[in-house]
């Protein structure tokens, strides 16, 4: 009897698939504009995660070199347009799976002047962004109201984990930021518990109070009383977030920063052989 092939174990990932059919207007934005803002990445095992070889050089996407902000999940493109076009001093690389979302990115790019320093990764960040973007390239990275996965079952599949530390805590340059934003209290909870347990990281509002007002949702015991950012003055307020806003529930903002790596001494010169 012929053994069957072993199958590649699963990976978890963080988003649902969703379907993939443009409208005609978005059809559009694409045609008109994907071939100047979508990088066209070599694609592996999956559709989602470039190929092993693949790589995304910032300096020669964008024609120079300038601090590279990056963006998880950008969704509609809402903040990754806005950012782009207010701060010309930096560059802007977004990663979303959703295709429907960076066609719609690509409309907001246009409404917001075609600004040359933003594109859009059509891929799994989480499994991408090691294999793509050089060490240290990173200014800041962006994770704005990920989904919150409620099930406990389904707590693994949270992009905001250990697993996505060790992937991109060697890209963030020396003191990189991390802005992350949830409108669930247990999300920002869980959050909090994962950043503030990594050493290499420095919250950067130690004395921040948690948001003002209630929420509708439920709000941990335990969760933290101080260590909160406040709203991040480069987020626009998405229809995501209002949609959070007019439900009740508060938004949770964090920054953290990449605390500078320890170098071991330089050896004395009298140790030298």
């Amino acid at each position: 009897m012929t053994p069957e092939p072993e199958r590649p174990d699963r990976e978890v990932v963080s988003f649902v698939r969703r379907g993939s059919r443009l409208s005609s207007s978005r059809q559009d934005a694409w045609d008109r504009l994907a071939a100047q803002y979508v990088l066209d990445v070599p694609r592996g095992r999956r559709d989602t995660v470039p190929d092993p070889a693949a790589r995304i050089d910032p300096a020669a996407v964008f024609g120079r070199r300038a601090p590279l902000v990056v963006e998880i999940g950008s969704g509609q493109g809402e903040n990754i347009a806005a950012a782009a076009a207010a701060h010309p001093e930096r560059d802007h690389l977004a990663f979303e799976v959703y295709l429907p979302g960076v066609a719609q990115s690509l409309d907001r790019i246009e409404r917001a002047g075609l600004p040359p320093n933003v594109r859009l990764v059509p891929l799994d960040a989480l499994h991408s962004l090691a294999v793509l973007l050089p060490e240290r390239s990173i200014s800041e990275l962006w994770i704005f109201f990920p989904d919150p996965w409620h099930k406990s079952r389904h707590h693994k599949r949270r992009l905001v984990n250990p697993p996505l530390l060790e992937t991109v805590l060697p890209l963030m340059a020396q003191d990189g930021v991390l802005r992350l934003a949830t409108d669930w209290a247990e999300y920002a909870h869980h959050m909090r518990q994962v950043l503030d347990a990594d050493q290499r990281l420095q919250n950067l509002h130690t004395d921040g109070p948690r948001p003002a007002g209630s929420t509708s949702d439920q709000v941990p015991d335990d969760i933290a009383a101080l260590g909160w950012a406040p709203r991040h003055e480069g987020r626009v307020r998405t229809s995501f977030e209002r949609k959070a806003g007019d439900a009740g529930r508060l938004v949770w903002d964090i920054a953290f920063r990449g605390a500078a790596p320890i170098e071991a001494p330089a050896p004395d010169e009298r140790d030298r052989p």
